[in-house]
């Protein structure tokens, strides 16, 4: 029987998350650095716990006027650090409700960047191994981040997006793009069964490329977030596969 991680970024002040947590099996959850804050950390970690879906940290760059979408020049010291720290902080907010992390998911410009540069893959793998090796990265299909999670001796999730469009090189389309975002369901449906069960997707230019598919994302603040959750939710129920972190 196949089966797969439903993902959904939350804690970052969408109006979706109790919509779609049901929905999901896997929560990343942003640790105040481009989002949220103590109280909405408590509750997204207390909304995972009820419906059973696994804690994941979402560390990204400080930088909560842009979200944490915008490229920042920082050293693989400091990103180190700044990684280790939104952990601790989920962490320790997890520990009030005897929770303890799942995994650990960059945000943003953050995991775009470590996707590609070694060098700051291997800084975010080597934070999440210091501070608790049983860990799980989530990276991007195929990139940087799975090669530097197999480098740390770190477990590591293939990520790959139902509401995303794709390269040929198996990267994200840019969101500075006007093509970058799925906003259809049916088209994001197709792809999520397509990458689980072909293991392929279809690039921008129409090229079907490999791809690895152990996880998948749903971004909690897309305008069809609640929706694209509910029928992927569904479809994959009837098609018995099974949704498990």
């Amino acid at each position: 029987m196949l089966s797969i991680d439903l993902n959904c970024d939350m804690g970052e002040g969408q109006p979706n998350d109790s919509a779609i947590m049901p929905y999901i099996s896997s929560a990343n959850i942003a640790c105040g650095y481009h989002a949220g804050d103590i109280e909405t950390m408590m509750r997204t970690i207390e909304s995972a716990l009820k419906y059973n879906v696994s804690i994941g940290a979402h560390p990204s760059f400080f930088d909560k006027e842009n979200f944490g979408r915008i490229n920042m020049n920082l050293s693989p010291e400091e990103i180190y650090k700044i990684v280790f720290e939104q952990i601790s902080a989920l962490a320790g907010t997890a520990e009030k409700f005897h929770a303890k992390l799942h995994h650990v998911k960059p945000h943003g410009a953050l995991y775009n960047m470590a996707a590609k540069d070694i060098g700051l893959a291997l800084a975010v793998c080597q934070a999440i191994k210091d501070f608790d090796e049983s860990l799980i990265l989530y990276g991007l299909s195929g990139s940087r981040l799975i090669d530097a999670a197999k480098e740390t001796n770190l477990k590591s999730y293939n990520e790959v997006f139902a509401d995303r469009t794709y390269q040929t090189d198996g990267s994200l389309t840019s969101r500075s793009l006007q093509n970058a975002l799925i906003t259809d369901s049916d088209v994001s449906l197709q792809q999520v069964l397509k990458m689980i069960k072909q293991s392929t997707v279809i690039s921008v230019t129409g090229d079907e490329i490999p791809i690895v598919a152990e996880t998948i994302c749903i971004h909690g603040d897309g305008e069809h977030a609640v929706e694209f959750a509910k029928k992927i939710y569904y479809k994959l129920k009837k098609e018995n596969i099974a949704i498990s972190a």
